[in-house]
């Protein structure tokens, strides 16, 4: 009777083959006999068909082309936020193994930017493919570490796939200019040139497709790579190292260094003020977000921010009411609330606002499901940790506190893990600080208005400026709010607005640059003017 090892989980856990379809799974952990319903179904499954995760679980960071170990030989530990169990340990590098990738990066930046626009093309979408052919491994790592429901970490893989895709098409069109000259015994055009190595600070809410949505742009354009993925989920991205090197990305293009929270501030200080250095692009808290570009001052880094959220989502009168409801679970509650672009504060005109409140605390009953990622139909997983779940527990019961009332949820979810119920507030005001504050949590905020006039100004009462969202089925409505809204990005009767095609970027507090879109590989580009003095036939 064959035995399977399900190593991307734990190296002590095992099934037998018979028992692999039961709803009921053994665990041996040190000779005891554990019982554990429906939990790991799905990826018990994908270990008797064969898929080999373990291969991608990683335990060394990937500098020029080689695993290697932290050079103080420290590491720290990777946990599963369903249940706190380890996952593995990575390397916890500091500031020395920082410079050292620079270095490395600095070094091949000399032949990689040198290289024909169709061989990069070509790498990228070899590794494009790779990512499509492993995406069942990929997806694994990302719900075992971050602990998004599989479905959805199938969705951020070909998410994150279709960004390497993009700028596999991208690479051969980063055109220059003619510009007609000032004089006859003049020639001017504008070429775009590789800026140099470009640092990346990634985050653990999209740890693969944030990571490929610069990673692309940069080696498209000719840049190398040092990356600092987030701690709490490193493997994702040194999964995406292997499928990198497979497709025949050079040692040295990619460099990707891993270290505890503890030594991220070091290696983001460096990563800033090292002169090597050319492109910092970060996705994070606006508080960091500041502090990087503080530090980049001294060497007048190029940057791309991409920083915290604070979106509305309005709800007029003459809205589909059922439209919007199906538009804000998606744009509330992906990711159990966790998206810099998830809707924060819910703007629901008087006229419609019962019927909306009534109507979206049934569907949340019925709709989402709270567990583990990888049991069937959840749709709702943890929260990424403990300081997490505390934050969305204080803002909820501050509101409380303050007069708003709970129509759904409003606690955490009874047992281990970092879960919190989905939660619907209903009589919030704009003075809470569930409306002031990025809740990133499940947690739907509903705010009533009176006015087309009011709900703009509420919705840009704020210092962030990424993403907003309204619905009405007034055409002429529809253009004044969109473009009387201070955001980046509008969905107006939409809630799924990024892809790799369109722009991502924030206005205000929110960021500096953009990603994503024919725009996106400027941000790697250093635009040169060149004039010609020519001599005319006497």
């Amino acid at each position: 009777m064959g035995v399977l090892y399900l190593l991307h989980t734990r190296p002590w856990l095992c099934i037998t083959r018979k028992k692999a379809g039961f709803a009921t799974r053994k665990l041996y952990s040190k000779g005891a006999l554990l019982y554990r319903n429906r939990i790991l179904c799905q990826a018990l499954r994908m270990a008797s068909s064969g898929m080999n995760v373990a291969a991608f679980q990683k335990d060394k960071a990937y500098v020029d082309g080689k695993w290697v170990s932290a050079k103080s030989g420290k590491t720290f530990e990777v946990t599963n936020p369903s249940n706190g169990k380890v996952l593995g340990s990575v390397p916890d590098m500091d500031r020395s193994d920082a410079q050292a990738a620079i270095e490395t990066a600095y070094r091949t930046f000399q032949a990689w930017k040198s290289t024909l626009p169709k061989e990069r093309s070509d790498i990228l979408r070899r590794w494009f493919e790779l990512c499509v052919k492993h995406k069942k491994e990929l997806a694994t790592l990302i719900t075992l570490e971050m602990g998004k429901s599989f479905p959805e970490a199938e969705g951020e893989i070909a998410y994150s796939a279709n960004f390497l895709e993009w700028y596999s098409e991208e690479t051969r069109r980063t055109y220059g200019d003619v510009t007609p000259p000032p004089a006859h015994n003049k020639r001017v055009m504008v070429i775009k040139q590789p800026i140099g190595v470009a640092a990346m600070i990634t985050p653990w809410n999209f740890p693969s497709a944030m990571l490929t949505r610069k990673i692309g742009a940069a080696l498209a354009a000719g840049c190398t790579v040092v990356a600092r993925p987030a701690e709490d989920t490193p493997l994702s991205a040194l999964a995406l190292c292997e499928l990198a090197e497979q497709a025949g990305v050079p040692p040295g293009v990619v460099n990707v260094i891993t270290s505890s929270r503890e030594n991220a501030s070091p290696i983001g200080k460096e990563l800033c003020e090292n002169p090597l250095i050319a492109k910092i692009s970060f996705t994070g808290s606006c508080a960091v977000g500041k502090l990087l570009l503080s530090q980049c001052a001294n060497t007048v880094k190029k940057t791309s921010m991409e920083l915290g959220g604070n979106a509305p989502f309005i709800v007029f009168d003459s809205a589909d009411v059922d439209k919007a409801i199906q538009g804000l679970m998606f744009a509330k509650f992906r990711v159990t609330g966790q998206t810099c672009i998830c809707a924060n504060r819910i703007l629901v005109q008087e006229g419609v606002y019962d019927k909306f409140v009534q109507a979206l605390a049934k569907v949340i009953d019925s709709q989402l499901k709270v567990g583990d990622g990888f049991e069937p139909g959840v749709t709702q997983g943890p929260l990424i940790n403990k300081r997490a779940v505390e934050k969305v527990e204080n803002l909820v019961n501050s509101s409380v506190g303050e007069g708003a009332k709970v129509v759904v949820g409003g606690s955490r979810k009874d047992g281990p893990g970092n879960f919190f119920n989905p939660t619907l507030l209903r009589d919030v005001t704009t003075e809470m600080s569930v409306a002031k504050e990025e809740i990133f949590g499940p947690v739907a905020a509903c705010i009533k208005f009176k006015t087309e006039d009011e709900a703009i100004a509420i919705a840009n009462s704020t210092s962030y400026g990424l993403a907003s969202y309204f619905y009405t089925n007034d055409i002429s409505q529809s253009y004044r709010v969109s473009e009387a809204l201070e955001f980046g990005m509008v969905g107006v009767n939409e809630a799924a607005i990024t892809s790799p095609e369109t722009t991502f970027g924030g206005w205000k507090e929110s960021g500096l640059g953009s990603e994503g879109g024919k725009y996106g590989i400027n941000e790697y580009l250093a635009f040169k003017n060149i004039c010609y003095g020519i001599q005319h036939k006497a």
